[in-house]
């Protein structure tokens, strides 16, 4: 499994599925669905693990349950497009808890596209106006709130390696 595109055969493509679908089955839970017994799907686990396939497993959280009830779209616009300028403004947001996804996105007028997640409107504000714009070389910022998931899932399409 080397190189850009891994060869993947049935098994691996299932083993994928169910762990995208919960990442905290256990190897004997993961082998009976796959239909393998307990010690191949182990290797084969390790394999795509060790191919980089499987980055890590994951723990969804409610974020509602939690209090985190207002998700922010940003469109991060910035001042100079260069190499010191982006990876200067990417090392910032990558210490940002709030930050849970971020682009450099072409097709805008933005540079960046973040995703943020916060309490409400007044921690927004503070994340905004005492984090955001204070990072050198941000030179305009335009916020969207999200007002219902309709789609938000963190599953790949397996079924075009089939």
């Amino acid at each position: 499994m080397t190189g850009e595109t891994a060869r993947l055969d049935g098994h691996d493509l299932r083993i994928l599925h169910h762990l995208q679908e919960n990442g905290g089955l256990s190897n004997l839970e993961l082998a009976q669905r796959v239909g393998l017994s307990p010690s191949p799907c182990s290797r084969r686990v390790q394999k795509l693990e060790d191919a980089g396939i499987i980055q890590g497993r994951v723990v969804v959280l409610d974020r509602k349950k939690l209090g985190l009830d207002l998700t922010v779209i940003l469109q991060i616009a910035m001042d100079r497009h260069t190499p010191e300028r982006f990876e200067n403004f990417e090392q910032k947001v990558m210490s940002y808890p709030e930050v849970q996804k971020c682009y450099l996105i072409t097709g805008q007028e933005a540079d960046y596209m973040l995703q943020v997640v916060v309490p409400d409107m007044d921690h927004y504000q503070q994340f905004l106006l005492n984090r955001i714009t204070r990072i050198e070389g941000v030179s305009g910022v335009h916020s969207s709130f999200v007002m219902r998931r309709v789609i938000d899932k963190m599953t790949l399409p397996l079924k075009y390696l089939e």
